[in-house]
């Protein structure tokens, strides 16, 4: 019996020491981030992994190159307007998919999956030339269009629209209530757990979204933060300390985005309904 608990408690050890050594390493980059802000370049390049004294002057000399308000509206208009026009109609387009039954559904449904498998370098330049022809060049309107309908959150919303109880739309149908009042007033109450996680998988991925606003936004006043601080490293002699500080201050919404919500995500990625 001793020689159980003493092998149970080896293993629970080595479990716990490896899972402790995986986060660390998952969280040191953040870490290195947060120390890297407060030395200065050269001290950054040589690998230094202690705290320095060049914070305020990074701090500085990042609001002295960047016009931090504006860079930061521009990059919560399009990753909030984008979001809630993405749940808005992937999760209407999931939801009609699973309630709606007709002999083309899943024809059209198998068709809106395969774009998953189309990848984004393909169809970069058609895009470009339909913004143009659009107008749209250079406005934060080109980055939100093509992302409302992504294929992966309208299948993610029918699955879990499986889960939705059908007697509460008989009921609602039954009391008069029209498709669209069941949408708002049932169905999204409904699935908030389902929404919340969306949420934070699509603003994360509005709000470090790169490739496609570096093509489309060509002015320095409707940039992004992930531009800026990318155009901040790249330099011919780039200061690390306020690229540093740049990136923290990139990470930081997502970070409180998810924190604020980690319950809410937890319970819509293990497909809870209440």
């Amino acid at each position: 019996m001793t020689l159980r608990l003493v092998k149970r408690y080896t293993a629970a050890t080595l479990i716990y020491a490896a899972l402790g050594l995986a986060a660390f390493i998952s969280v040191f980059p953040f870490i290195w981030m947060v120390i890297g802000a407060t030395n200065t370049t050269a001290d950054i390049v040589t690998g230094k992994v202690s705290f320095g004294a060049a914070l305020l002057d990074n701090i500085s000399t990042f609001v002295t190159q960047v016009d931090v308000p504006l860079i930061m509206w521009n990059s919560v208009k399009i990753a909030v307007a984008g979001t809630l026009l993405t749940l808005f109609v992937s999760s209407l387009a999931g939801y009609g998919f699973e309630i709606f039954r007709s002999k083309m559904r899943e024809r059209i449904y198998a068709a809106v999956l395969l774009t998953l498998m189309v990848p984004f370098a393909a169809i970069m330049i058609p895009l470009f030339m339909l913004m143009g022809k659009a107008g749209l060049i250079d406005t934060h309107l080109a980055v939100i269009l093509p992302t409302i309908a992504w294929a992966f959150v309208i299948f993610y919303f029918r699955q879990a629209s499986k889960a939705f109880p059908s007697e509460l739309r008989d009921a609602a149908k039954v009391d008069g209530l029209k498709e669209w009042q069941i949408f708002l007033f049932i169905y999204v109450p409904v699935m908030r757990s389902t929404y919340a996680a969306a949420f934070v998988i699509v603003f994360m991925l509005n709000w470090n979204n790169y490739l496609w606003p570096l093509i489309i936004l060509q002015s320095n006043e409707t940039k992004t933060i992930t531009l800026v601080v990318s155009s901040l490293a790249s330099a011919y002699y780039p200061d690390y300390g306020t690229v540093m500080i740049g990136t923290i201050l990139a990470t930081l919404p997502t970070l409180f985005i998810f924190f604020a919500m980690q319950r809410q995500f937890v319970q819509g990625m293990l497909g809870s309904v209440k």
